[in-house]
């Protein structure tokens, strides 16, 4: 069968989202790779499944500081539950989640110099819009981690807040518990992650309320979420290697697109040399190799 007889709700930019009931949706992660808001016509192979079993991996390893929205990933777990047989090729990339009321806000925690903090110390000396110290250089570890929130925008970028914006927004109580939630989870990955040879430099979050309950959602610590870098090849200073999507963003940032649709055609190469890196990202960081995750070979 296919996902046709449930109803689409959302799709997004990789992901798909389907009602099942009033309490439950199903989330198909694809190989959509997006770029500045922009999705790319060609798919990178296994990008689902590596985005869906990083997220399994994670959620188990912080199991006991956050409780989260995932039901089952397991194919056949998810066909006896909803009483149908999904496409193989949904398999590995699909979940099973509570349905929860999404928090309006994107829980960032920083724990490097990077990425857009990095232009703005550059430009302001602040990190969304707050003060840290000076001297800092690219790449650089902050004093400590930092949780920095965005907005959710449904059209457009999203905006970066300092504490007392997100707080103007949702209330001190709230967001005092997403800060917090958030800089256990991300400290509890990152030092995951060291064992393996890796800095997790920083990481956005999702969370929503279930029965009155603050539940993590969606993807966590995956190669498009977060800042991978092997450790041992990070220089002060020099923009780090990475496992995650920022080599692809270097690569179009070179062709001097405008980064409005339509996207360039991206290479067969850049396509499998792509491909390879979330693969590795997810066999490195986990110590587990994708050829064990559901939908090998479908």
């Amino acid at each position: 069968m296919s996902l046709d007889q449930f109803p689409l709700i959302h799709r997004g930019k990789v992901r798909d989202l389907y009602a099942v009931g009033e309490d439950r949706l199903l989330m198909v992660a694809s190989d959509r790779l997006s770029a500045f808001d922009v999705v790319m016509a060609e798919p990178i192979p296994d990008k689902g499944r590596v985005l869906t079993a990083m997220t399994a991996f994670w959620l188990e390893q912080v199991a006991d500081v956050v409780p989260n929205a995932v039901i089952s990933m397991d194919p056949a777990v998810i066909d006896a539950e909803l009483g149908v047989t999904l496409p193989t090729e949904t398999h590995g990339r699909t979940t099973l989640a509570r349905r929860a009321e999404m928090v309006p806000l994107e829980c960032i925690v920083r724990g490097y110099l990077a990425g857009q903090a990095f232009s703005e110390y550059e430009q302001h000396g602040t990190v969304h819009h707050m003060a840290v110290p000076t001297g800092l250089r690219l790449a650089d570890p902050l004093p400590a981690p930092m949780f920095t929130p965005s907005t959710k925008e449904e059209a457009g970028h999203d905006i970066n807040l300092s504490i007392d914006e997100a707080t103007e927004r949702l209330g001190a109580v709230l967001v005092e518990e997403l800060s917090a939630v958030s800089l256990a989870v991300y400290q509890r990955a990152a030092d995951r992650a060291a064992l393996a040879g890796f800095i997790l430099a920083d990481t956005k979050f999702e969370f929503g309320v279930v029965n009155g309950e603050l539940v993590l959602c969606d993807e966590v610590c995956t190669p498009d979420s977060s800042r991978l870098w092997p450790k041992a090849e990070v220089v002060s200073g020099e923009t780090p290697p990475a496992y995650d999507k920022q080599p692809f963003r270097d690569w179009l940032e070179v062709l001097g697109w405008d980064k409005q649709p339509p996207p360039p055609t991206v290479p067969a190469d850049v396509v499998a040399a792509t491909a390879a890196r979330y693969r590795a990202a997810y066999e490195l960081v986990t110590g587990r190799s994708l050829s064990d995750w559901y939908g090998h070979g479908s």
